[in-house]
């Protein structure tokens, strides 16, 4: 019995320390959580949630303090700006900005790289040089310089927003993928495939693409923040969505004239990026562990 009971300790152990640092995931996922929710829920009700238009200017309210502060007023519980917008309208609206361009470039960026990723790492030969070089052309060009290209040429809106982010995150998908797809090409159940006689397109999407999507949901996972400040940075510079519209860049663009008689303009939809951005980048960690075999037992 004793021998018994000496034999099972380790195990006991070793299942108080994962279980210990399960709940210490736990208590840093459910503020991330909520986070992210609120954001989520303030993007898209925006309408709903509003109490003022975001591009309604009453220049009599410009540069009204946070209710919390000497001269605030809970009519506008995040101050307005140097045109009398709400903050926290504009706040919630810029939220749907970000929103809009995490949803349509993610996925866009996803399946552009992981086809690339699966034609260059399958093929090889041409393919491969081909679709690799255009990986190394995109990696060196330099995005500011191509933004402002873009925004002199077609003008300042989402839509090249949009496409500028695409074109600049497409290329990590790819070369994730294609890595993968070289070592799984050598596996015994694609060998096996191949010998049958099942041709390249099942082989890809029936047996290797599967083993993948792990790795892909991780990486979009991981890119959602990095998304969101690229789209705040090219709104900082005025070459992201056209002036006028609600964006966490361009609000911080338009408040730094200001930050020295009011900072609220500037620190609002900065919290906003810091905060979407932690909070995404502490889900993509989480996920990355619970998806990726090879981290599950490391910590």
């Amino acid at each position: 019995m004793a021998a018994q009971a000496a034999a099972q300790e380790p195990l006991f152990a070793e299942r108080g320390a994962r279980w210990r640092i399960s709940w210490q995931r736990a208590l840093l996922l459910t503020p991330s959580v909520l986070i992210l929710t609120l954001f989520f829920i303030a993007g898209v009700f925006a309408d709903l949630l509003s109490a003022y238009d975001p591009e309604k200017i009453v220049l009599i309210e410009r540069l009204t303090p946070p209710a919390l502060q000497e001269g605030g007023s809970w009519a506008h519980p995040l101050g307005t700006d140097n045109l009398g917008r709400d903050i926290l309208s504009r706040v919630m609206y810029g939220a749907r900005v970000s929103l809009l361009v995490v949803a349509i470039c993610i996925p866009s960026s996803a399946l552009i790289g992981t086809l690339a990723g699966l034609i260059a790492g399958w093929r090889l030969g041409w393919w491969d040089k081909i679709l690799m070089r255009l990986v190394d052309i995109q990696l060196a060009l330099p995005a500011i310089l191509f933004a402002l290209l873009i925004a002199v040429v077609f003008g300042a809106s989402l839509r090249n927003v949009i496409l500028i982010i695409i074109v600049f995150t497409w290329s990590s998908y790819a070369r994730l993928v294609r890595a993968d797809v070289l070592s799984l090409r050598e596996q015994e159940y694609v060998i096996a495939a191949q010998s049958s006689g099942a041709s390249d397109k099942r082989i890809l999407f029936r047996h290797i693409f599967p083993n993948l999507l792990n790795t892909i949901v991780i990486m979009a996972t991981l890119e959602v923040p990095q998304v969101i400040l690229i789209e705040a940075a090219l709104s900082f510079l005025n070459i992201g969505v056209a002036p006028g519209t609600p964006s966490w860049g361009a609000m911080i663009s338009e408040g730094r004239n200001f930050m020295t008689i009011a900072w609220w303009p500037i620190w609002m939809p900065g919290i906003a990026i810091l905060l979407v951005s932690l909070t995404g980048n502490l889900m993509g960690d989480w996920l990355r562990d619970v998806l990726d075999p090879r981290l599950r037992n490391v910590r």
